[in-house]
């Protein structure tokens, strides 16, 4: 606690040979940070001038891009206050801001999920339902979804972190190097409802979408084993990066969920290389298999960098 201005710090104590390898954290980071920024801004970039991606399909990559954008470049969100921290003498946070850290973090990993199943409802529409697709996936249809994947998580996170704000604490050493579930754990006193609001949450964001995602993408891959092995191929190429993105993703909310229940299991060092991995390559994963993997992004992407040269 700061007296003067009455603020309640927390110690962010996950942190590793921080005198031996701060400058090497900070690098690798920053060079992080800024491929993130470009590889997502530049394919929303070519989503947004090229008319033939503005389609649903498109559209919704986008958005999910855009969700990694406005999330990495947030003040308080992992990336600036990691690069803050590795430069620093002490690396801590006050409570408030790790709350708000812990809302952002949450929030928008419920948009990305949310995000997902829109987008194999689309691919669900497209390849099962050709015909009543320009009627069912209208321009409003596709900015209600968008704006339910990013209200609906944001709207339930809020209410675990704002009952928290005046929580007493009873630690304030946080074992982790951002905020997450981690900083309910500092309260003095367990909270058995916010506890069975948390897995409500977790259900409504996380293990529901799942579901629907591989419900829907059953029903695709049922349908198209009957099919042609053009019609296969087609729809291999426009399914597989989401499938690629949704394995990844949840691959990483398990580690998030784990890592947890079970802090004091952990090796202070294997949790740090974990987070480190989790933070660093992430971010980087989405726009590179959209980027590779989906034709049309990637012939825009050839055109953009490998011009040709005139004969």
């Amino acid at each position: 606690m700061d007296d003067e201005l009455n603020v309640t710090y927390i110690t962010l104590g996950g942190y590793v040979e921080m005198g031996k390898y701060r400058y090497f954290y900070f690098s690798i980071m920053l060079t992080v940070y800024i491929l993130t920024i470009c590889f997502n801004c530049t394919i929303v970039y070519l989503i947004w001038i090229h008319k033939n991606l503005h389609e649903p399909m498109y559209i919704f990559i986008a958005a999910l891009l855009l969700n990694s954008i406005v999330y990495n470049t947030a003040i308080t969100a992992i990336y600036p206050k990691l690069l803050i921290d590795f430069v620093s003498e002490k690396q801590r946070i006050s409570y408030s801001a790790c709350l708000f850290q812990c809302f952002l973090y949450y929030s928008f990993d419920g948009s990305e999920f949310l995000l997902l199943s829109v987008m194999a409802y689309d691919r669900y529409v497209s390849i099962c339902k050709p015909l009543q697709y320009p009627t069912i996936m209208k321009k409003t249809t596709v900015c209600i979804f968008l704006a339910l994947s990013w209200c609906l998580p944001a709207c339930q996170i809020a209410v675990p972190v704002t009952l928290s704000v005046n929580t007493k604490l009873c630690n304030f050493t946080l074992r982790g190097i951002f905020c997450n579930n981690l900083i309910y754990k500092l309260h003095c006193l367990s909270s058995r409802v916010l506890s069975v609001y948390g897995v409500i949450v977790l259900l409504n964001v996380v293990l529901f979408p799942v579901l629907f995602i591989l419900f829907t993408y059953t029903k695709i891959f049922i349908i198209t084993y009957r099919s042609c092995g053009e019609v296969r191929m087609k729809v291999a190429q426009t399914c597989l990066p989401h499938l690629l993105v949704l394995i990844n993703f949840c691959s990483l909310v398990t580690y998030d969920v784990i890592s947890v229940k079970l802090e004091s299991e952990f090796p202070k060092t294997v949790h740090f290389i974990m987070t480190l991995q989790v933070v660093l390559y992430h971010p980087l994963f989405n726009p590179i298999i959209y980027g590779l993997k989906m034709t049309e992004i990637y012939k825009h992407i050839k055109r953009l960098f490998c011009r040709d040269k005139p004969n």
